[in-house]
C-alpha cells in the first residue's frame, strides 16, 4: 500500500485537530510524488485498492464504496454541463481497469467491472461488465469475481469496527 494511501485513512480517522493536520500534510507531501489527484475529503469506503496507484484523479466530490480496486490512469470526473452534469458515484466490489474515465451524475452499481480504456458516462446497473467507448453493457452475475483485491469486511453506515 503507497504510503499516503496509509495517511489518508489515518486523516479521516483522527479526532484530534492537531493530528490531524499533520496527517494531512504528510499525504499531501506523498501523494504528488505518485501524480495521484485525490482529496482527503472524498467520501471512499474501506478496502480502498490502487493497483499501479500513478496519475489518478478522483474528484472531491465522488463517492466511493467499499472494495473498489482503482488502476493507472483512472479519471473520476464531474460533468460541467448538460443532463448529467455531477460527479459520478461508484457502488460496492467494482474492479476499474487502466485509463478508464468515469464523469457526469452516474451511479455504478455494486459488483460492477469497467474494463480497461472505457468511457462511462451513463448509469450502469449491478452484476455488469462495461466496456469499449461508448461503453457497452454485457450482464454478468460474478463480474468481478477474481478481480478484486485486498477486501474488507461491509459494514452498515455508522457502525464501527
Amino acid at each position: 500500500m503507497p504510503q499516503f494511501q496509509k495517511y489518508y485513512r489515518k486523516a479521516q480517522a483522527a479526532t484530534f485537530p492537531p493530528l490531524r493536520m499533520l496527517y494531512r500534510v504528510l499525504f499531501r507531501l506523498t501523494h504528488n510524488s505518485y501524480l495521484v489527484d485525490l482529496s482527503i475529503d472524498c467520501d471512499i469506503g474501506g478496502g480502498l485498492y490502487l493497483g499501479h496507484p500513478h496519475c489518478i484523479t478522483i474528484n472531491p466530490s465522488a463517492r466511493i464504496g467499499q472494495n473498489v480496486n482503482i488502476h493507472k490512469g483512472v479519471t473520476i470526473g464531474q460533468e460541467n454541463r448538460g443532463a448529467r452534469k455531477g460527479v459520478p458515484t461508484i457502488g460496492n466490489n467494482v474492479w476499474i481497469g487502466i485509463n478508464a474515465t468515469i464523469v457526469g451524475n452516474i451511479i455504478i452499481g455494486d459488483d460492477v467491472l469497467i474494463a480497461p480504456n472505457t468511457y462511462v458516462n451513463c448509469n450502469i446497473p449491478s452484476h455488469c461488465v462495461v466496456l469499449g467507448n461508448p461503453c457497452q453493457i454485457k450482464p454478468n452475475a460474478h463480474a468481478t469475481d477474481g478481480y478484486v483485491n485486498r477486501t474488507v469486511p461491509f459494514y452498515e453506515q455508522g457502525e464501527t469496527v
